[in-house]
């Protein structure tokens, strides 16, 4: 079972990101699939998850309007876009995924993280 997170960068603010979360080992169909971010010195904090089985997707007051959850269960891929970035979201960014409908913020499978940097 892993994840695997890409599409960190270094970008301006304002600018666009798309990072995406494939999975290996199983099928996301069946699982809800989570975003969270931590930046330094600071808590990891949960953005955004989704299960396409269910249809549901939950966005953090902090991106909502701002980030968009996607999945494509035949490339077994979850995408976070993120439009219109700030200083204030840089952070190492994770994907997470749990079997089942989502259970708040507790997720058993993490990956790696990729590195978002906002900056002017």
């Amino acid at each position: 079972v892993q994840l695997v997170e890409s599409g960190g960068d270094l970008v301006q603010p304002g600018d666009s990101l798309r990072l995406s979360c494939t999975a290996s080992g199983f099928t996301l169909d069946y699982y809800t699939v989570g975003w969270f971010r931590q930046a330094p010195g600071k808590e990891r904090e949960g953005l955004s998850y989704i299960n396409s089985l269910y249809g549901l997707t939950y966005y953090a007051d902090s991106v909502k309007g701002r980030f968009t959850i996607s999945g494509d269960n035949a490339k077994n891929t979850v995408w976070l876009q993120m439009n219109n970035l700030r200083p204030e979201d840089t952070a190492v960014y994770y994907c997470a995924a749990s079997p089942g409908k989502p259970a708040g913020w507790d997720f058993d499978y993490w990956g790696q993280g990729t590195q978002v940097n906002v900056s002017s």
